[in-house]
């Protein structure tokens, strides 16, 4: 259950296991390596029926039957991961939510554009979240993998052209993603509705153990650097 996940709206979020990324700063690893996966598909289930909490993987059904529950309770539902959009069922999974009157916010990578638009055509998803990751000279070193720039610029012009709520979300990290990069990532998204800039957590568990040891940027770093993007979009928060 959330209160933050779906601005202005009350949702709950079902996090997908797998992802096409390895982001050193990422901390679901549960979810993205596939070694935690393993681990992660054996674990006990921990879950509260009544309160819809807790961590478990779920059958379909399971969460059907949650969905069922909350009618009239929750707004909208957010559709995160790992990376939704690596899923060939994702598009029956979001008839289903939306069947039962939910709104739905997709989370993504934007490696996917071809399933973005075919989402967006069948009227499945009332608002995006895309993770701009960096500048596109240090893309595939941020994300681990190699990257497609295309596809991620392809999913950017879609999602700014399509007229639903948006919004891109960056991470600020430290000697990673900082003030160096902003210009040139405010230049692939120019002219956007919305720019959210995300303070970097060291978590208990990242993709990249050695992330932990990096000191988040000071409050007084993360406005100089919401001054430098605001130049790019209509909104620039953060988070």
């Amino acid at each position: 259950m959330s209160l933050i996940d779906y601005p202005g709206h009350l949702s709950a979020i079902v996090f997908t296991v797998g992802c096409n990324f390895r982001c050193h700063y990422c901390y679901n690893p549960m979810l993205v390596k596939p070694s935690e996966v393993d681990k992660f598909k054996n674990k006990t289930k921990f879950w509260n029926e009544e309160t819809g909490t807790g961590r478990a993987l779920l059958k379909e059904r399971d969460f059907i039957d949650f969905l069922e529950k909350r009618k009239g309770k929750l707004d909208g539902i957010v559709i995160s991961g790992g990376e939704p959009t690596i899923h060939k069922d994702l598009i029956d999974f979001a008839k289903r939510i939306k069947k039962r009157g939910f709104l739905v916010k997709l989370d993504t990578n934007g490696t996917n554009p071809e399933a973005l638009e075919k989402l967006l055509n069948k009227e499945l998803l009332n608002y995006v979240a895309m993770d701009l990751k960096a500048d596109e000279n240090n893309y595939s070193y941020v994300v681990g993998v190699e990257v497609d720039l295309e596809k991620i610029k392809k999913s950017v012009k879609i999602i700014k052209e399509r007229g639903l709520d948006y919004e891109f979300r960056t991470t600020l990290v430290p000697n990673l993603v900082d003030e160096k990069e902003i210009n040139r990532m405010g230049e692939m998204i120019r002219g956007a509705d919305k720019w959210c800039l995300q303070q970097f957590v060291p978590a208990e568990e990242l993709v990249d153990s050695e992330f932990k040891k990096i000191k988040p940027f000071s409050s007084e770093k993360l406005e100089e650097i919401q001054r430098q993007a605001q130049a790019y979009v209509k909104h620039c928060i953060l988070r």
